[in-house]
């Protein structure tokens, strides 16, 4: 790759900064970048040419010694590399003037420097003037077509611009070989009786992605594999870094699979670059800065959307992110670290590239990956938190939630397969805990209640199959949410999702959606549920609103819940720490308090010093 900057001196409406810095200063800024600049600058078409043609020459040259040498030892320090400094007259070539006033080698050159051709005649001559300048006779016969010897320079088969292989990265793709990820199943004894750090078993199954494609796979990252429990991924491979090693690094090296820098922007383009060219890839980030790159992720996919209207454009390996350190779970960095937004952006795409993912818990979050890495032209979004949560399902269990996008979780709903008197749904492994819990407290304390609990893994499968691909038709949609009874959405990210997605179904403003509000501080982790008003006890009180055959019964629970959310605001500001019924809950069959925190899953480990925080 040979970097050309080409400074033309200006933007639309004045100069840029670089055309007016010194070839000096510039020369000594892309040397402190690890370049060596060749300079290149005149207005004279016929000389600059020469120029150029011999500064690439030279540069193709010292980039082929460079890779002779370096591929011969690889202990080489690194080199240089070369890059080329471009400087000729915006609009070169066009009207130096047009009416008196200067447009070539101006900022006026950037609009149409002619715009009345068809109304000035003095103009019309000005671009004939202009484009007989070309000499279009000699270049192309009386029938219109470039003469011979011209067409002879073009490059032939793949060495031509649209046919080279490297920007068609569909020809050159090869399926990943992946490992089984059934063998990474993380070991639960019952639904909502254990913690893990969801992304740990993600990170195990990468691991061995990687030795199995030591070619053709990377992991981008910026500055967080460790944080976001992907660091099993260092047992197979390092970071990768051209910069010197020092004895205290931490798996560093020249042949790292692993991209490493604290930028999102970089991150996710060398990403985009690494899957135009025919590789696979993950970025995994923070949640609240993935949307630094919104607008990359936005060109990305339109691209992608143009390409299925091309059949010769090969399909690509699809564009997989995972956004973990999300919002729910940034009690300890406040506010700043708490923004669920990305989601939104990308689901302005069309249907046919994006895929919108909240998995519950660690073998949910492998079944989803898995399927993500063998996609082809889609944007996957993936939202799994990296902190101990309950865990849900089995592997079996997660297998079949994940293949339907959205199920009924039997062993929290007690309708007996009839009509329930609410439905509970959840999108989001914190909102997933709250349903839970809300589903749990209203069969405590409501005798006679009928709660049903469905949780949405593939949030495009709320949306109507006229809409997305994904989507469930009314009767499957029925079949979860009935077609009547109210529901209370417990919603990782911004409500209106939820009720753009629901619009159009059977009685849609049955759906009442609690989701992040943007509230936020530095807090406890409950407190953020309680702030945006989603925790157990506010849907367990919007529940028992929304149940008139309960009325007399739902009225002192009502008023126990609204007991419970004072009592958590002065025990937190007393004790800087959740209530111990808080800390203390997990699922029990018989709906008793449990004394203890619920104990880590097997084979889970505990977090190591500095790098997980």
């Amino acid at each position: 790759m040979l970097p050309i900057l080409h400074l033309n001196g200006y933007k639309i409406s004045g100069p840029t900064v670089m055309a007016r810095t010194s070839d000096e200063e510039l020369g000594l800024y892309f040397k402190g970048l690890g370049y060596t600049p060749y300079f290149v600058e005149g207005d004279d078409p016929e000389i600059v040419h020469q120029l150029f043609a011999a500064a690439l020459d030279s540069c193709y040259a010292r980039i082929r010694e460079i890779q002779k040498v370096s591929r011969a030892d690889k202990d080489q320090p690194r080199e240089s590399w070369p890059m080329i400094v471009l400087r000729t007259p915006k609009g070169w070539t066009c009207p130096k003037e047009v009416d008196g006033v200067p447009i070539e080698g101006t900022f006026r050159a950037h609009q149409v420097p002619l715009s009345t051709v068809r109304e000035n005649p003095e103009h019309l001559k000005m671009l004939e003037a202009w484009m007989r300048k070309y000499r279009p006779e000699e270049l192309f016969d009386k029938e219109g077509r470039l003469i011979a010897e011209l067409a002879a320079l073009a490059p032939d088969g793949s060495r031509r611009m649209g046919a080279n292989p490297h920007v068609n990265g569909g020809r050159l793709l090869k399926a990943l070989d992946l490992p089984d990820f059934a063998q990474y199943a993380l070991s639960i004894p019952g639904p909502g009786e254990v913690v893990a750090e969801a992304p740990r078993k993600l990170g195990e199954y990468l691991r061995d992605a990687i030795k199995l494609n030591p070619a053709n796979f990377r992991l981008f990252c910026p500055d967080e594999t460790n944080s976001n429990r992907l660091n099993a991924a260092f047992d197979a491979t390092d970071r990768c870094t051209m910069e010197p090693i020092v004895s205290i690094d931490d798996h560093l090296a020249p042949d790292g699979r692993v991209m490493e820098v604290l930028s999102e922007h970089l991150c996710e383009g060398w990403l985009e670059g690494y899957l135009l060219t025919g590789r696979h890839g993950m970025w995994s980030s923070y949640e609240a800065f993935a949307q630094v790159v919104d607008s990359m992720v936005t060109q990305h996919a339109k691209w992608m959307e143009q390409c299925l209207e091309y059949p010769w454009r090969r399909p690509i390996a699809s564009l997989n992110v995972l956004l973990t350190s999300h919002a729910w779970r940034n009690d300890h960095n406040g506010f700043s670290h708490q923004a669920p937004g990305f989601v939104d952006n990308a689901l302005q795409r069309r249907s046919d590239v994006v895929r919108v993912y909240y998995p519950p818990d660690s073998n949910c979050l492998l079944n989803v990956f898995d399927h993500c890495l063998r996609s082809r032209n889609y944007v996957n979004v993936v939202t799994c938190g990296k902190q101990p949560e309950l865990q849900w399902l089995t592997f079996d269990e997660a297998l079949a939630h994940c293949s339907q996008g959205a199920s009924i979780w039997k062993f929290a709903t007690n309708d007996g397969g009839g009509e329930p008197d609410i439905v509970l749904a959840c999108a989001g492994d914190v909102p997933t805990i709250e349903a839970c819990a809300t589903s749990w407290l209203l069969q405590k304390h409501v005798p006679g209640i009928k709660v049903r609990v469905v949780n949405v893994v593939d949030l495009n499968s709320l949306m109507s199959p006229d809409d997305h691909p994904h989507g469930m038709d009314n009767i499957s949609f029925n079949a979860l949410f009935t077609p009547n009874v109210d529901v209370i959405f417990a919603f990782h990210g911004y409500r209106w999702i939820i009720h753009s997605m629901v619009h159009g179904r059977s009685n849609e403003s049955r759906f009442h959606v609690r989701g992040f509000n943007d509230e936020g501080t530095t807090t406890t982790p409950f407190d953020m549920v309680v702030l945006n008003k989603m925790s157990r006890f506010h849907l367990a009180i919007d529940a028992l609103k929304h149940m008139p055959r309960l009325r007399s019964q739902a009225s002192d629970a009502i008023d126990m819940f609204k007991r419970k959310l004072y009592e958590h605001h002065a025990y937190i500001r007393e004790h800087f720490e959740d209530m111990p019924e808080i800390r203390n809950w997990s699922w029990t069959k018989d709906f008793s308090e449990p004394p203890a925190p619920p104990p880590l899953a097997k084979e889970q480990p505990r977090a190591q010093l500095f790098s997980d925080a």
